[in-house]
C-alpha cells in the first residue's frame, strides 16, 4: 500500500498516542490488543498514517491509563477531520503533491525558522518577484492561479494567534537578480515592510561576515507544531533540493539544525542593522 501524505492533525495525534503507550510501558503490539487491531496498524496510527474511530480512540485510551475528561476530549478534537485535505480546490490545488505537507504544517506551527541562501523565501516574496520566478520556469500552468497560491502563504502572518517566524537569509538572496532592478528592489523593500511586523523577524548574513564552514551553505526551514496533549509539540525540519523534499523529525537532526540556527543568529546582523543593509541594496537597483 503506497503512503498517504499524513495532516498536521494526524501526525500530533499519533505522537501523542505513541507517547502515552509508551508511558504505559506498552507495547505497539500490546497497545493494538486492546482495539483489536494488528502491530502494523498501530504503527501506523503513530506514524500519521492511519486513522482511528472515535470508539476505538475512547477505548484506547482509556486502556493506556488517560482518565482525565479534558485530555480525552482533546485527543477526540485531534481526530475530527483530521484525514480531510478538502482544501486543495482552486489556487491551492497549484501547490504540488509534496508540498501540500508544508503547507499543511505552516497553518499549524507556532514556530518557524527559516535558512535562505540564494532566493527570498517564499513566504516573504512580492507578486512581482513571484512573476520573474516563474518566467524561468517552463511550467505551463496558470500563472496568476500559481502567483496567487505562492501569496496565499502569507496569510499566516495575519490569522488570529498568527505564528512567529523567523529568517536568516545570505547577502546571496538580494544580490542574486532573478527579475529587473525595479523587480529586486520591489522584492527588497517588500521584505522590509514584513519584517516590520510583530511576528516576523528577518536577519541578513552580508558576504563579509566570518562564519564557520558550512553554516549558511544549507537551506532549511525548523517547524513547530503545538500539541493539546501532554506529548509536546511535534518538531520537524524541512529541507529541499532539486531531486527531493523532505520532512525530517529526527530529533538529532532536529537538534544538529537547531544549533546551526542558534549560531547563524548570532552571526547575522540584528533586525535593525538588516532593515538598513537591506535599505542600501535596495539603493543599489535604483
Amino acid at each position: 500500500m503506497a503512503r498517504i501524505t499524513p495532516t498536521a492533525k494526524k501526525l500530533l495525534l499519533g505522537k501523542e498516542i505513541a507517547f502515552l503507550r509508551e508511558r504505559a510501558g506498552l507495547s505497539q503490539a500490546q497497545a493494538a490488543a486492546l482495539i483489536e487491531k494488528s502491530q502494523s496498524r498501530m504503527a501506523d496510527m503513530e506514524a500519521g498514517q492511519s486513522s482511528i474511530t472515535p470508539g476505538d480512540l475512547i477505548l484506547l485510551l482509556k486502556g493506556l491509563g488517560v482518565t482525565d475528561e479534558a485530555h480525552v476530549e482533546a485527543l477526540l478534537e485531534l481526530r475530527r477531520n483530521n484525514h480531510q485535505r478538502g482544501k486543495w480546490t482552486g489556487v491551492r490545488s497549484m501547490y504540488a503533491e509534496q508540498f501540500r505537507t508544508m503547507i499543511d504544517l505552516e497553518e499549524n506551527c507556532d514556530l518557524i525558522r527559516t535558512v535562505e541562501t540564494e532566493v527570498p523565501p517564499g513566504l516573504l516574496q512580492c507578486e512581482s518577484f513571484i512573476r520573474a520566478l516563474y518566467a524561468l520556469s517552463d511550467d505551463d500552468r496558470d500563472m496568476d492561479a500559481r502567483v496567487q497560491a505562492r501569496l496565499a502563504r502569507q496569510e499566516i502572518f495575519h490569522k488570529p494567534n498568527p505564528p512567529q517566524v523567523a529568517f536568516v537569509i545570505s547577502e546571496s538572496s538580494l544580490r542574486r537578480q532573478f527579475g529587473s532592478p525595479d523587480v529586486m528592489r520591489e522584492q527588497i523593500n517588500y521584505m522590509i515592510k514584513l519584517s516590520k511586523l510583530p511576528n516576523v523577524s528577518l536577519q541578513v548574513m552580508p558576504f563579509k561576515t566570518r562564519v564557520q564552514s558550512g553554516w549558511i551553505g544549507d537551506r532549511f526551514v525548523l517547524l513547530r507544531i503545538p500539541s493539546p496533549g501532554v506529548a509536546g509539540p511535534l518538531e520537524f525540519a524541512y529541507t529541499e533540493n532539486e531531486a527531493e523534499l523532505r520532512y525530517l523529525d529526527d530529533k538529532q537532526v532536529v537538534g544538529r539544525l537547531e544549533r546551526v540556527w542558534a549560531r547563524l543568529t548570532g552571526a547575522a546582523l540584528s533586525f535593525e542593522e538588516t532593515r538598513r543593509f537591506l535599505r542600501k541594496v535596495a539603493a543599489d537597483y535604483s
